[in-house]
């Protein structure tokens, strides 16, 4: 449910209504517009009725929000959301490029990874520690090792780092190294890591799962900003179809919906979508055109020897090309 003050409504109104609500066990969600404050009311609002809150002085109107998700709504609340994360703000005019190798297999590569991708205009570094595999044979990552080696990365080029976790046993590890916690699309509705992780003080990049619709997603958004995490980015990565062209069909759609549905802010993974790496820059630069707010790419010094996903890896002169692109892109549409 959401309640619109007046213009000229008081503090003191705004209070009363506050405590009527508190009082009977809901929970609000101010949000301040340009011209009028919204509260949000969240609970089992089916016991409320509008009509009752158009008595109380300064309330301008009400209405019950549709969509099963609340906090993540756009009607919840109206302005964008911004996640900044150091000298990086996610949602706003800046162009996020999150860039790094698919897993951390050394300290040397990682170091001359970051090196180039930052050279080029990256501002986030990415990279696997603990690494979800199709097959069990395949590279796990190295762990807390690996987060190390990130950390280190980032600490040496002052930018934030971004890291995938895996299971509930891993946020100290997390909360001590990284500053944007991915969660995978696997792991889209684990709703118990879903749950801890809003506890954490720390951004979330949150992967559409394979087989997830728009709904499915934002509500798994939902789980964190409920239990408090505000801080929350969505990251469209392609989606399971019966094309069998590309390792998933990326679905650009998504931004423009998610836009319109949602305050969050959106960046786009093209590199796990395509599969190929001369697929990643044409979608790379679609994402930006439709209106993402940054997106994530893969990059390896020598992608034909990378340990997992060499061939969806920018070389570092693709991605130097990509950065200057998707740049005029940005600036164009502005």
């Amino acid at each position: 449910m959401i309640i619109v003050f007046k213009k000229d409504a008081s503090k003191k109104q705004m209070q009363t209504v506050e405590d009527y609500l508190l009082r009977h066990g809901f929970k609000i969600h101010p949000s301040q517009g340009e011209e009028r404050t919204l509260f949000g009311v969240i609970g089992e609002t089916q016991k409320l009725f509008p009509e009752d809150f158009k008595n109380f002085e300064g309330v301008a109107d009400v209405f019950r929000v549709l969509e099963s998700y609340k906090i993540c709504s756009r009607a919840f609340h109206p302005r964008d959301t911004k996640v900044k994360i150091g000298d990086v703000t996610v949602g706003g005019d800046q162009l996020a490029v999150i860039a790094g190798p698919c897993s951390i297999e050394s300290r040397d590569m990682l170091l001359e990874i970051s090196k180039n991708i930052i050279k080029s205009g990256a501002n986030m570094i990415r990279g696997g520690a603990f690494k979800p595999r199709s097959s069990p044979y395949a590279f796990q990552g190295l762990g807390e090792e690996g987060l190390k080696y990130l950390r280190e990365a980032g600490d040496m080029h002052g930018c934030p780092i971004v890291s995938e976790i895996m299971a509930i046993k891993d946020i100290p590890l997390f909360e001590k190294y990284v500053d944007v916690i991915q969660i995978g699309a696997r792991n889209m509705q684990n709703f118990s890591l879903l749950k801890e992780l809003a506890h954490v003080h720390k951004p979330v990049l949150l992967k559409r799962g394979i087989s997830a619709t728009i709904e499915e997603w934002l509500n798994s958004a939902e789980y964190l900003a409920s239990e408090g995490n505000n801080k929350i980015i969505l990251c469209e990565r392609g989606i399971r179809t019966f094309e069998p062209s590309t390792r998933f069909t990326l679905d650009l759609s998504s931004v423009p919906v998610i836009r319109k549905k949602s305050h969050l802010p959106i960046v786009v993974d093209p590199s796990h979508a395509m599969g190929q790496r001369d697929l990643v820059i044409p979608m790379a630069r679609a994402a930006i055109a439709a209106g993402a707010h940054g997106i994530m790419v893969e990059v390896h010094h020598k992608p034909q020897e990378a340990l997992s996903d060499g061939p969806q890896a920018l070389s570092f002169k693709q991605f130097n090309d990509l950065m200057t692109e998707i740049s005029k892109i940005a600036e164009a549409i502005k």
